[in-house]
């Protein structure tokens, strides 16, 4: 008899929502992390008075208890939504390109229109078509794909299958002319990793649809909060956890899962195995390549690992207001060419990235102490050119960067330097090391539309071997945690 129906790897997102699922279902499950704390990207940490929030900017799929969105549904479903307090964020999103383009968006599609088309007189009725196609072409992808209707066929979801594959930047040229409308309507892209043009319309349709018809939402407390109530919820369920005990092998006999076998030499026999590590620690690390299909290589092979972020976490010791801060979600741009955007991802210099400064005493005052409050300043950087740093030059382009993200930051918001308390910075190499991911790469692999679960098949051909995580779907808070749960579905089909 085995020690264990499932052993879940890596206490993500999609690892706890996973584990907690299946205990919840009367399975036998013990989840192994690497780290002392749960959670991978929804963590916290302390400097001085100030308790900094990880990753988390906006919450999106939750909705109302009146009119829940898919994840409060999940979220409700493990019964943790008792030990949670959402708050709904009254905006969108600003927009500032200095000198050129200031617009901030509220949390409702008239609304949104209204905005845009004051802004952009001269593309109104575009403005209002393009909204009507998003969430006509929306209402066919939650039919197609999210509820997988049998009968699905051209005749029956034309937008979608016209659609699907479309690429963002076509259909942004396809209905406006103005540059900076298009740079207003997709900074989105940067909560998936690739820009415009690679990233598919079916992506971007489902970030507006979902932000502005079930809002962005603050979690109290940070995301730490509900990872907290994830493992506490699990434990009650009977679920066995061990921090500071990395996975080291998954052994395979006969084509089949039988154990795992932790870094401290234990080896625990189990029928299942849910992976939320990374697909390249998973494939190459945790299994023996004999164990392995040779189309796995090759296809993680066509792929690239993700972008990682460069980020400044700030405590300072005034409120938002005073330093002109109205909004939580920010996002400062140098240029309305998404190309040459994503481009910087690959540089070591912040001088021309754009960034999010997100700041979460606007929609909760109470995120930090009186009197004070906190923020993130993010930009898009790919691990490659951090990896080829000496030490002495790491430390040295980490402050210039820092430097230069600020001296940009205190144009927008006058008097932020000197307002900081306490900062620290975290590059490529930082979430490397925390989150044991590939290039610190938090979004999994690069999005593109070939590597989607369209393409490639979500489950491993090895039996009871099952992923979840941004490496292998999509990525992003509500993504993970429906993977998470997603995968345990299907564990628990089997232990039946």
């Amino acid at each position: 008899m085995a020690d264990f129906d499932v052993v879940v790897i890596g206490a993500g997102n999609a690892g706890l929502m996973g584990a907690l699922t299946c205990a919840k279902k009367g399975a036998k499950v013990l989840l192994l992390e690497r780290h002392n704390i749960p959670g991978g990207c929804a963590t916290s940490f302390c400097r001085g008075r100030f308790e900094f929030e990880i990753s988390l900017h906006q919450l999106s799929g939750m909705g109302s208890a009146e009119r829940p969105g898919p994840l409060r549904s999940v979220l409700n479903s493990t019964g943790v939504l008792d030990r949670l307090e959402f708050i709904e964020m009254k905006d969108l999103y600003r927009v500032t390109y200095p000198g050129k383009l200031d617009i901030a968006l509220p949390t409702e599609k008239n609304a949104v229109v209204a905005k845009l088309q004051e802004t952009f007189p001269k593309e109104k009725d575009a403005i209002a078509k393009f909204f009507d196609f998003v969430y006509a072409f929306f209402a066919e992808v939650i039919g197609a794909f999210y509820l997988a209707d049998p009968d699905i066929s051209p005749q029956k979801y034309p937008l979608y299958f016209k659609y699907a594959l479309v690429d963002t930047q076509t259909i942004l040229d396809e209905y406006f002319k103005d540059p900076l409308l298009k740079l207003a309507l997709s900074v989105y892209w940067t909560y998936m990793g690739v820009p415009p043009r690679h990233l598919p319309f079916s992506d971007m349709a489902a970030l507006l649809f979902s932000y502005i018809e079930f809002k962005p939402y603050h979690l109290k407390g940070g995301s730490q909060m509900l990872s907290n109530a994830l493992l506490e919820s699990f434990r009650s369920a009977g679920g066995k956890v061990r921090f500071n005990c990395p996975a080291e092998r998954i052994i395979i006999q006969n084509g089949a899962v039988v154990a795992v076998k932790t870094a401290l030499g234990e080896e625990i026999s189990t029928r299942c195995v849910l992976s939320n590590a990374s697909a390249i620690t998973t494939f190459v690390e945790l299994l023996h390549e004999n164990d392995v299909p040779a189309h796995m290589y090759e296809q993680m092979r066509a792929r690239t690992v993700g972008t990682s972020f460069f980020t400044i976490y700030l405590g300072m010791d005034c409120e938002p207001g005073r330093l002109g801060i109205n909004e939580t979600t920010n996002f400062i741009s140098t240029t309305e060419d998404a190309d040459a955007d994503y481009a910087q991802s690959k540089r070591l210099s912040c001088e021309k990235s754009s960034f999010l400064l997100s700041c979460y005493n606007v929609a909760d005052s109470s995120f930090s102490p009186p009197g004070t409050s906190q923020a993130a300043l993010v930009t898009m950087k790919y691990a490659e050119p951090w990896l080829r740093l000496s030490p002495s030059q790491y430390y040295d382009e980490k402050f210039r960067c820092a430097e230069q993200l600020l001296r940009r930051a205190e144009k927008v918001f006058p008097g932020i330097t000197s307002s900081i308390e306490e900062m620290d910075i975290a590059t490529p190499l930082t979430h490397m090391r925390y989150l044991g991911h590939p290039g610190g790469g938090a979004y999994g692999f690069d999005q593109y539309a070939k590597d989607s679960t369209l393409f490639v098949p979500p489950t491993p051909p090895i039996e009871g071997l099952y992923c979840a995580g941004s490496w292998y779907g999509s990525a992003g808070y509500q993504p993970t945690l429906t993977s998470g749960a997603s995968a345990a579905r299907a564990i628990l089909k089997k232990l039946r």
